[in-house]
């Protein structure tokens, strides 16, 4: 019988296959610090009482299932071997006993007015304070005092889990073994008071602590120091009847103890020379210690959960600094941009301003394309319906797709095409740069178009000799989409509206690569396009100004650029454009120590570009992380309305620069979604652009896919219509 024939086995994938699937460093390291954030965020509220904090107080109960003994009997209640018995203190010995510390002002000054009258106490301490300040834990205990547990969030344990009260147990406990190095099995419940007061929801409680192996410790003289009644009726309180023994109830935390603290200083040696002994419980009682050595893990772990606490507690310091810091760069920013954008749309917008004479001069226009078979048909046709004479030149950077043939099969006069094999866009525009016939060079990107006017305006700057580049107005052709509209009202905030202020600040970072202008003579100078960074517009730039040059912004040179349309696609434009940056600042470090226009450049520009284009878009997710915590653990209100703040404040500007651009309103209306969303993506690219930086890792230039959607103004695949010759301000 014929064997059925096998199926042939999958081969297994390579090695370096598999490498390739490894999640790279420079997504992984942002994701760990990201989950490192969270938690050391959540530890600190958990310590802070701001996490998993329960106020509510249970009213008194009945007492019937109480024993009699325990209600008639003294406030040293032990359960732990399943009977229940209770203590009192002996006669002329005094337990002092202090709730809810160590605090850092007033629980030093308790121990320093023990020790000045030998005394000891026994001090009942919180998780969360004790976690906060161990070292006067250990205070306490190298100074024979003893100490409890008096919970870590400090809740009505009457209204908890057993489970949660476990939790309370061994928490404070591995905050006091952290602290320390000791376990103790002293514990006081928070709210409690005398003995008698014990009813049937809080007995309960006190058994289910004594099978855990603790002594549940009241009081039987309370000072009621808390309600700050005056340091001799503080005394009196406190003060036992006829030489009687008593445990008696003070805090040194909770808010302001002085008068606990001046009562202490009278109350001692008061009762001291009246034959009271003030000692610890265990001394009191003539009992083992309370208190017993921990070694090994369990004391590493306590040891650890001590340096994790303070480290969220430095951490969150950190990111408070942080977001103060950029809350003023955000507030300065947008001061700045209001202020100097009006100053500089006044200027250029008044009636007679001229750059200076008419620029009527034939141009030349560079277009580097690499793959762009779907825009080239419009970039092109809209350069020959320009307005000013130009001649244009595209640079076919080793296309795989046609590009080249496609600009020649059009037969359009004045449009030349220039092959090169694939070298990058700073090498195709210094080719087309050597082969440009005209002093005035303009420079956009294959898959963008021009209006009619938009070379015109742009070239009018060059008036002024002193101008040596300048930047056009770049708008989202593709808006309808909601990633296009998140970019648009980037484009028209973001970019242009900065533009606008450091076109008066005379250090304008980056000349848009899709629409910019520039002296022959300039580019020359500086040594043409460089390729030792992913932003050859950004570099350029500051290399002018460097040379002494004057980079200004021309608001009607608009050209419409196709953005991403993809997150993917959205990620990899970011990431390069936000590494080319730091590149580039890099690269004209130099600049802060120079001279001249040089030194200028790098004392009012670097500092400008890195603070708002690096360091407060990095800081700026400190914001939303805030917010979210401030929404989930409080105070809810006052964090929705600082963060409907900073919107407003966002709305406003966002508003004067739609305005200055005579844009529409309407597509303001998805401002606060991509406050939300598209911020954060923007935070994670410029983190993982920053990690690839730090690392060494290099990025290569990463081609974009395109549709075609934005074609020629006025044309079927134009999405917005052209504006009306009367909405262009005049040149000649």
């Amino acid at each position: 019988m014929a064997s059925r024939p096998r199926r042939p086995r999958a081969a297994a994938p390579p090695r370096d296959s598999l490498a390739r699937r490894r999640l790279p460093m420079r997504l992984l390291l942002p994701m760990l610090v990201l989950v490192a954030l969270v938690a050391m965020l959540m530890l600190r509220g958990y310590v802070h009482s701001e996490i998993l904090a329960d106020h509510r107080v249970q009213p008194e109960a009945a007492t019937d299932k109480v024993p009699e003994k325990i209600l008639e009997g003294g406030p040293v209640i032990d359960t732990r071997s399943g009977r229940a018995t209770s203590l009192r203190v002996p006669d002329h010995r005094l337990v002092l006993t202090f709730d809810d510390g160590p605090d850092p002002t007033w629980t030093p000054k308790v121990l320093d007015v023990l020790a000045k009258h030998h005394a000891h106490a026994v001090f009942f301490v919180t998780g969360t304070m004790a976690s906060r300040y161990p070292e006067l834990v250990d205070r306490m205990v190298r100074e024979g005092h003893e100490v409890g547990l008096h919970t870590f969030n400090h809740p009505d344990l009457s209204y908890q889990s057993d489970k949660r009260i476990d939790w309370e147990l061994s928490t404070n406990q591995l905050a006091i073994t952290g602290a320390a190095g000791i376990r103790t099995s002293l514990f006081r419940p928070p709210y409690s008071s005398f003995a008698d007061a014990m009813d049937d929801k809080s007995w309960p409680v006190t058994e289910y602590i004594g099978s855990r192996g603790y002594i549940t410790v009241v009081n039987d003289t309370d000072s009621e120091d808390w309600k700050k009644p005056g340091v001799d009726e503080i005394i009196r309180r406190a003060t036992p009847h006829d030489g009687k023994g008593a445990i008696v109830l003070m805090h040194d935390s909770g808010g302001d103890r002085h008068q606990t603290v001046q009562a202490l200083d009278r109350f001692l040696p008061g009762l001291q020379s009246e034959g009271y002994r003030f000692e610890n419980l265990t001394e009191a009682l003539g009992a083992p210690s309370a208190l017993t050595p921990v070694t090994g893990p369990e004391l590493w772990q306590g040891k650890a959960w001590i340096f994790l606490v303070r480290a969220s507690d430095d951490i969150t310091g950190v990111l408070v600094v942080g977001l103060a810091v950029i809350g003023a760069l955000v507030i300065g920013r947008f001061v700045l941009m209001l202020l100097l954008s009006g100053i500089h749309a006044r200027r250029v917008r008044r009636r007679g301003f001229r750059w200076g004479p008419a620029v009527t001069e034939p141009v030349s226009v560079l277009v580097p394309a690499y793959n762009e078979a779907k825009c080239i048909e419009n970039t092109v046709r809209s350069l020959t319906a320009s307005e000013h004479p130009v001649e244009v030149i595209v640079i076919d950077d080793g296309s795989t797709d046609g590009t080249a043939r496609i600009v020649e099969s059009l037969g359009l006069p004045g449009v030349r095409v220039i092959r090169q094999h694939n070298a990058g866009k700073p090498a195709a525009l210094n080719r087309g740069l050597a082969n440009a016939r005209h002093d005035l060079i303009v420079m956009m990107d294959g898959d963008t178009v021009f209006e009619p006017a938009t070379v015109r305006e742009l070239v009018q700057p060059f008036g002024d000799p002193r101008v040596g580049a300048v930047a056009g107005n770049a708008k989202v052709g593709n808006r309808d989409s909601l990633i296009g509209a998140w970019q648009h009202i980037e484009y028209v905030m973001g970019f242009n509206l900065d533009r606008r202020m450091y076109d008066i600040l005379r250090c304008m970072p980056t000349i848009p690569g899709a629409v910019g202008a520039f002296r022959r003579s300039a580019l020359e100078r500086v040594g043409g396009m460089s390729d030792d960074t992913l932003a050859e517009d950004t570099d350029i730039t500051m290399a002018m100004h460097r040379d002494g040059w004057r980079v200004v912004y021309a608001e009607n040179a608009r050209a419409w650029t196709e953005a991403p349309e993809s997150v993917q696609q959205l990620w990899s434009q970011r990431y390069r454009w936000s590494y080319g940056t730091m590149q580039a600042i890099w690269k004209h470090r130099r600049a802060l120590v120079e001279r001249g226009p040089s030194g200028r450049f790098g004392r009012v520009g670097l500092p400008l570009v890195s603070l708002f284009m690096v360091v407060a878009p990095l800081l700026a997710p400190l914001i939303d992380v805030f917010l979210l915590y401030g929404v989930v653990f409080g105070p809810t209100q006052k964090t929705v309305v600082a963060w409907l703040g900073v919107l407003g404040i966002q709305a406003f500007c966002a508003a004067y620069a739609f305005r200055l651009d005579r844009e529409r309103m309407s597509h303001l209306i998805s401002l606060p979604l991509q406050q939300l969303l598209y911020r954060q993506l923007m935070y994670v690219v410029l983190l993982q652009s920053w990690i690839t930086a730090v690392t060494g890792g290099r990025l290569r230039w990463q081609k974009l896919r395109r549709t075609g959607a934005v074609g020629a103004p006025g044309g079927p695949g134009q999405r917005r219509r052209t504006h009306h010759a009367g909405d262009r301000r005049p040149v000649a």
